[in-house]
């Protein structure tokens, strides 16, 4: 066996560390092996942009810098966030609070922070003690000038009464404000009327007034036609209003006659094709018209403030009536014997009623919390049923001030338009939801759910609602301009027919006719469909 010399390099030694070059991707997340700081932070190789800055050439994963991620409890993250955007200052995330704890810990408004000892927005600070101060209050012997618990603070002002000058101002403004309250508390239009027929009366003495009675129907008689058919076409239409129609009334039990009233300030009577008499006494728009039993005066209501009562034939003005409030609708009292009494409701929560003989308040019904819409008499004109704005319906005992009905649901819309049925046993009331209510008009006034009429848009506008004399259709307009005719007994919705170019507001079937019906609308048109 041959031996090695001692200073003979054994070939299974293992050999010094060499370099291999084997260099590091700086993408790697992860290494097998411990390379050396040299290796690790060497430059990479390839040419360099000898104009790249040293901030250029750090590495980056984003496009302003290089982002770690790290763990941050939430609530001390929006704890700092609060209290820099309150207090303008935040611990600093780059420095360990645990090791030092001087002011370079905080960012922001540090001498704020130093100020505050640190607080957060969660810490609660010092309270300050400062009370104010009180006059003091004497002595509890000296009963004038003892003030005890009710002396006032050292810093307390009393309130500054106006000097002379600011004083005379003010006078000055409120006498402008009185003299403008006065030029609107003035005299009433002047009332005319002007006839639109050759003479008043005919051959033997008869004014308008008179029933006709060569028309083919008896229109004196209380019957009411065997049955009612749907109305097909347009055969007449009424002109002469400039502005919407408001509301349209028949002549009673007749009904010869129509009455219509107009945002154009006027009210027009007229026969079966022409105008009769245009009564001219109110300076805003009228709201509502209401004829007496026999038709021979009417009452108008209008944004003027001013209710006045009219005689039909000769068209002058007898009276007025004004509470310096808005009424909204008119109503005569229906008994032969209480034909000059009249209720109004008002702008104001209020019913008034009226004599027309004396021109006095007689009584006021001031239950309703919104303005009033309506008023519908019932049971045999013993009480009456009123709407409001406040969404309840109220039924009233004539002459007594209190209500002893009171309708009001959650689910209940306003009802600014109400319709007595002809056999005196139904209110239609026209809901702010769409639809048309039925409640019952004798006992206990309860709605009745199988009853409801759908299928018209009437949001926002008090759409009139009729019955035929037969009580076979409930007619109705809309806010489209459509008349709507529903079949009673089903509450189906039989015909729709495009009958003005804006809102329907009114729709009257005659009483005596089996399928005329009248319309308005605030196109200023009135029409008449068979």
């Amino acid at each position: 066996m041959k031996i090695l010399p001692p200073n003979t390099k054994s070939l299974f030694s293992p050999q010094e560390a060499v370099e291999t070059g084997v260099h590091l991707d700086p993408s790697l997340k992860e290494v097998t092996y411990n390379p050396t700081y040299e290796t690790m932070f060497a430059p990479e190789f390839g040419p360099v942009n000898p104009y790249r800055s040293q901030q250029m050439a750090a590495p980056r994963n984003m496009l302003s810098g290089y982002a770690e991620p790290a763990h941050v409890n939430d609530f001390m993250f929006e704890q700092q966030r609060r209290t820099f955007s309150t207090f303008g200052y935040a611990l600093d995330p780059s420095v360990d609070t645990t090791s030092q704890n001087s002011s370079n810990s905080y960012i922001g408004a540090v001498d704020e922070a130093e100020k505050k000892k640190g607080l957060t927005v969660f810490e609660v600070g010092p309270k300050k003690h400062d009370k104010r101060k009180k006059v003091q209050g004497g002595e509890s012997d000296d009963i004038d000038n003892y003030l005890g618990p009710w002396a006032k603070y050292v810093d307390e002002k009393d309130g500054a009464k106006p000097s002379e000058e600011e004083q005379k101002e003010l006078d000055e403004i409120t006498a402008k404000r009185q003299k403008k309250g006065r030029n609107e508390e003035e005299a009433p239009a002047e009332e005319k009327t002007i006839l639109h027929v050759k003479d008043a009366y005919d051959y033997q003495g008869r004014s308008y007034l008179h029933v006709p009675q060569d028309v083919g129907i008896n229109l004196r008689t209380a019957d009411i036609p065997d049955k009612c058919y749907l109305p097909k076409k347009q055969i007449h239409v009424w002109t002469g209003h400039t502005k919407g129609v408001s509301a349209i009334r028949l002549f009673p039990v007749s009904g010869h006659l129509l009455l219509s009233c107009s945002m154009d300030c006027k009210i027009k009577v007229r026969n079966c094709f022409s105008l009769v008499s245009l009564p001219l006494g109110h300076s805003k728009a009228v709201r509502d018209i209401c004829f007496n039993n026999t038709g021979t005066q009417y009452m108008s209501a209008a944004y003027d403030r001013y209710l006045k009562l009219w005689d039909t034939e000769t068209g002058q003005c007898i009276s007025r009536f004004t509470n310096r409030k808005v009424p909204y609708c008119v109503k005569f009292n229906p008994d032969e014997d209480k034909q000059n009494l009249f209720v109004a409701g008002m702008s104001d929560k209020k019913i008034v009623q009226w004599d027309a003989r004396t021109g006095e308040v007689v009584q006021e019904y001031d239950r309703h919390l919104g303005a009033v819409n309506t008023i519908t008499f019932v049971d045999e004109n013993r009480r009456f049923v009123s709407t409001s704005d406040d969404k309840s319906l109220r039924v009233w005992e004539w002459d007594i001030p209190v209500d002893f009905k009171y309708i009001a649901e959650p689910s209940m819309h306003s009802m600014p338009a109400v319709t007595l049925s002809p056999n005196g046993k139904w209110l239609a009331c026209q809901s702010m939801d769409n639809q048309i209510l039925i409640f019952g008009a004798q006992n206990r006034f309860r709605l009745n759910k199988k009853k409801i009429f759908k299928g018209h848009m009437v949001a926002g506008y008090a759409c009139q609602v009729d019955f035929s004399p037969d009580m076979s259709y409930v007619v109705s307009g809309d806010a489209d301009g459509k008349l709507n005719i529903w079949d009673w007994k089903t509450t189906k919705l039989y015909h729709r027919i495009k009958a003005h170019d804006k809102v329907c507001i009114s729709a009257l079937w005659h009483p005596h006719e089996t399928s005329k019906v009248i319309t308005c609308g605030w196109d200023g048109l009135i029409k008449l469909w068979d």
